[in-house]
């Protein structure tokens, strides 16, 4: 596996032992590679994460191997990366690693993370999320295609409510994912209900194609947005990451104009650096806009004024949220 080396990271050096150990055996990447991909991408991944309570996705002998996701910060972490503490659903709390520079990333490379989770909030104010995001994740019988379609109608949306602006990004494997910066104005249930009402929206757009059911036996072929990934502790996989697959591929950040055009298998721990050398971090500008919320919840207001559309089931390890219907699978309460 070799000695130990050094790599110089945005000016702060960091250990890296075992650098030939194969991380991506069918492609014969190994952890070297993997430290080198996240300096070559630095910038960008950066971005994507710096000051946000990161969750660590870590395969310490390779994607063949055991992995597991840390929420803790780890207990040999450097002083120089800071910490957020946070709250879970359930009660309880942590101090979750908040990366505030490069060299950050490459440490927990040092450690197997392959991919990072950061939350939508900044360790500043960790209970108002600054990022609305979106999740279109396609079901059986529907592809990346299909994401697509219903990306650029979800566009449309977010124009007509609030003039807002979304970033898309590949989601690493057939989806796609939207993040729209918000102001820190609003608690995560107001967040998740802003999402629900976008998810709405586009599902009466597109009924055919689009659908809001939480129930995986209720989908259908069709692209579900996935609204609980805006509660709380819910994360998505960040621009740059590497996800575990032997591809290995990474969520890409895009221009409106690239998607349809570029597909999810163009981007990968092998071809997204000469990417990155060559376009930069296309969604460099997000942390210059903040977006208000407003015209959404007014949205999802009527929704349930005049239709009777109130909240949607929340995942089965939350508490019981007020106004929160049933959380029963419908086969199994049309038995009952």
């Amino acid at each position: 596996m070799g000695e130990a080396v050094e790599l110089e990271a945005a000016g702060r050096t960091v250990r890296l032992s075992s650098p030939g150990k194969i991380f991506f055996p069918e492609r014969g990447f190994t952890k070297l590679d993997l430290a080198r991909y996240y300096i070559a991408v630095g910038p960008g991944i950066l971005r994507a994460l710096r000051d946000r309570p990161t969750t660590l996705e870590r395969y310490p002998e390779g994607v063949t191997g055991e992995n597991f996701f840390q929420k803790r910060a780890p207990k040999n972490m450097p002083d120089w990366i800071p910490t957020a503490h946070i709250t879970f659903p359930s009660g309880r709390s942590a101090d979750e690693m908040c990366p505030t520079e490069v060299a950050a990333v490459v440490w927990a490379a040092q450690f197997g993370t392959l991919t990072f989770h950061p939350w939508p909030v900044r360790r500043a104010d960790v209970d108002r999320p600054d990022e609305l995001r979106i999740d279109l994740d396609p079901q059986p019988g529907t592809d990346y295609a299909d994401a697509v379609r219903a990306a650029h109608e979800l566009r449309e949306v977010l124009h007509e409510y609030g003039g807002l602006r979304g970033w898309p990004k590949t989601s690493g494997g057939r989806g796609l994912h939207v993040f729209v910066p918000i102001r820190p104005d609003w608690t995560f249930t107001q967040v998740r209900r802003s999402a629900i009402a976008v998810a709405r929206e586009l599902e009466r757009r597109m009924p055919e194609q689009v659908t809001t059911a939480w129930w995986k036996e209720e989908r259908g072929a069709k692209i579900f947005v996935d609204y609980n990934q805006t509660a709380r502790d819910r994360t998505i996989a960040s621009a740059y990451s590497v996800r575990p697959a032997r591809t290995p591929p990474s969520p890409a950040p895009l221009t409106w104009d690239e998607v349809g055009v570029a597909v999810p298998r163009d981007f990968d721990l092998g071809t997204m650096p000469g990417r990155f050398a060559e376009v930069g971090d296309v969604h460099a500008d997000m942390d210059e806009h903040a977006f208000s919320l407003e015209a959404l919840l007014e949205l999802a207001a009527r929704d349930e004024h005049d239709h009777g559309l109130g909240d949607l089931p929340y995942p089965p390890e939350y508490p019981k949220m007020p106004g929160e219907p049933k959380r029963v699978q419908p086969s199994r309460a049309k038995k009952a």
